[in-house]
């Protein structure tokens, strides 16, 4: 038999496409304007299923649903807004909701909320956390933007460990914080720790901790970051330059759930969320033997993957104008970005991201004096004819060269121990560092081939044919 559902929008149209939709399923749909009326029906005991807009005229649905939870604790409730944000979606979640759903939605996906909603048991009744009022951590409503924000609002209370992925300016810190600052261990501290900026013999000290004479320059019992974030949140930042030493130890705290400090006997039990993230391909890692397989599977148990902003345009004026008033508060120039601006910030390809969108507006904000940036001003920055190369998702500097190389003679010496090793170290060494070093330097010219050979020490000829030969994407038309 089909279920009783209560609809509450102040939209007809909607109404309308939601009551054919269900009743078409079977369902009695009674649909109303306001939220007196969904009140009224909900304390007389009516409807197996609540669905309810955010904005109505007489109340705000966000703050009618714990008041439905104290008197149908077992009231399923799906909120839609048009008002995208994660905090909506947060709110939503923490106040019982069972889904979320951004205006506008998708009718079909709405449909198998609804089904979920009335066929999954109920699960045992909890304290609602307390309530979240911390400023906006995140910025957008594009499509894209709310993907993330429902995975944060499912994430948030649970301890399962997340993986986030994204190139390099995405946002990824921001995303592991609202996970914590949003979540159940919201009390404890949130601790980071990014494995490319730690030398490789200092790792192991810096996760687990060490005990005093652990090795030559240990004069004190030092805590390492797990015992640091007890009772928090563990951001491993980078986690696919986390060397091959390291991943065997974090994989066994992940197993067991404890773990031992650098020098000691004692097992210490690892009361941490964790969070990790990494720009790299870990699968193309995995391939190449240089990150474990079996640690990216007790890593990857919640994936989220950042869009570049490239994939959300739409998302460029918000940020803009969020990124200019931060400016403004920090003491720099008010600045107001005219149309013409912002349309052209829309169609640039920003191979920096978030974090390059970010820096260009405190730079107009300190650099120019006109209160209103146009779309000159934009062009100059952006310097278009030189934007040749399709954004990379590898960079490489001269630190993380080195440390390649070093790597590479570690592990080829590894796999030859006892014997003199073959013959090759040079051409596969070049092989691994030859493409991310063409990448960078491309990307630091942005694009322009001649500057790129002239910084690379080649003929401009034989770089064409190297971007050949290793795949490397170029815009068509530019040079």
């Amino acid at each position: 038999m089909g279920a009783t559902i209560l609809v509450a929008d102040d939209d007809r149209a909607i109404r309308m496409v939601l009551n054919q939709a269900l009743a078409r399923l079977g369902h009695d749909v009674r649909m109303t304007g306001n939220a007196a009326t969904l009140w009224r029906w909900v304390a007389d005991g009516d409807g197996d299923l609540v669905i309810t807009d955010v904005i109505m005229p007489d109340e705000n649905g966000l703050d009618l649903i714990p008041r439905i939870k104290r008197v149908r604790p077992d009231l399923r409730i799906i909120v839609m807004s048009a008002q995208s944000t994660l905090l909506t979606a947060v709110k939503a979640t923490e106040r019982g909701a069972f889904e979320y759903l951004p205006k506008p939605f998708d009718l079909r996906e709405l449909v198998n909320v609804v089904e979920r909603a009335l066929s999954v048991p109920q699960a045992a009744s909890t304290a609602a956390p307390e309530e979240v009022d911390d400023p906006l951590p995140l910025i957008g409503r594009s499509a894209a933007m709310q993907e993330i924000y429902r995975a944060i609002a499912r994430l948030m209370g649970t301890d399962l460990t997340v993986m986030i992925t994204g190139e390099s300016g995405t946002g990824k810190e921001l995303v592991a914080r609202a996970l914590h600052d949003f979540g159940k261990r919201r009390s404890g501290p949130f601790v980071a720790i990014n494995m490319a900026a730690i030398p490789r013999e200092l790792i192991e000290s810096e996760l687990f901790g060490h005990e005093k004479g652990a090795f030559t320059g240990a004069m004190a019992r030092s805590m390492g970051r797990f015992e640091q974030a007890k009772g928090g949140t563990l951001f491993l930042d980078e986690i696919g330059d986390m060397p091959p030493e390291a991943q065997t130890r974090l994989l066994r705290v992940l197993q067991e759930g404890e773990y031992t400090s650098v020098g000691g006997r004692v097992p210490i039990r690892a009361d941490v969320r964790i969070v990790a993230a990494t720009h790299r391909d870990l699968s193309q890692l995995i391939r190449q033997g240089t990150f474990r397989e079996d640690l990216y599977y007790r890593l990857n148990v919640a994936p989220i993957r950042l869009p570049p902003l490239r994939e959300r345009p739409e998302d460029i004026p918000a940020l803009a104008r969020h990124f200019a008033a931060l400016a403004a508060r920090e003491g720099l120039a008010t600045k107001r970005l005219n149309d013409a601006a912002i349309e052209r910030l829309r169609r640039y390809r920003w191979p920096g991201n978030v974090r390059e969108l970010e820096n260009l507006v405190r730079r107009l904000a300190a650099l120019y004096p006109q209160e209103v940036i146009g779309v000159d001003v934009i062009e100059a920055e952006l310097d278009e004819e030189e934007a040749g190369v399709e954004t990379p998702t590898e960079t490489a500097s001269a630190e993380g060269l080195g440390a390649a190389v070093q790597r590479h003679i570690v592990d080829y010496f590894a796999a030859h121990r006892g014997t003199l090793p073959a013959a090759g170290l040079y051409d596969r060494v070049l092989r691994e560092i030859e493409r991310p070093l063409i990448l960078a330097t491309l990307g630091a010219t942005r694009g322009n081939q001649i500057k790129a050979a002239h910084l690379l020490g080649l003929n401009r000829n034989t770089l064409r044919k190297k971007i050949r030969e290793l795949d490397i994407p170029v815009v068509r038309g530019l040079k």
